[in-house]
């Protein structure tokens, strides 16, 4: 089976943020990276080349297909952010009305800036998050 090719690394997650050319976008990398500090208590990492994660979770679907995946995480995209979280958690979808500007995948949040949204139903729903993850792979 194939392993995965997202995995923490040792770069360092400030020199990475601070390779981001657009200004704004740095800055706002800047403030997500303090508000999902803060909001985990955990220290961010580098997963693979693109993803500033904090903590981890091992996870084992049916398929026999297994890894380890961060609790929650970011990605400064060139168009907006990508934010990982739990596909499911608590008042998930009454937390995304709230919010403000976003789109979603199946586990992702996308946003353009941080002032598009409310920074805390941001903070609400990555510890909702972060707390059913901790409850269905602990």
């Amino acid at each position: 089976m194939a392993q995965n090719k997202t995995i923490p690394t040792a770069i360092c997650v400030e020199d990475f943020l601070n390779a981001i050319g657009d200004t704004a976008k740095r800055d706002d990398a800047f403030k997500l990276l303090a508000l999902l500090k803060d909001e985990t208590t955990l220290q961010p990492k580098l997963w693979g080349t693109a993803i500033v994660g904090f903590g981890s979770y091992h996870y084992k679907y049916e398929s026999g297909r297994e890894g380890d995946a961060p609790l929650v995480g970011f990605s400064p995209r060139s168009k907006e952010f990508a934010i990982y979280l739990a596909a499911e958690f608590a008042d998930k979808e009454k937390l995304l009305q709230q919010l403000g500007r976003h789109k979603t995948g199946i586990s992702c949040l996308y946003i353009k800036k941080l002032a598009y949204i409310d920074e805390k139903i941001l903070k609400k729903m990555v510890n909702n998050s972060v707390s059913h993850l901790k409850t269905v792979y602990d």
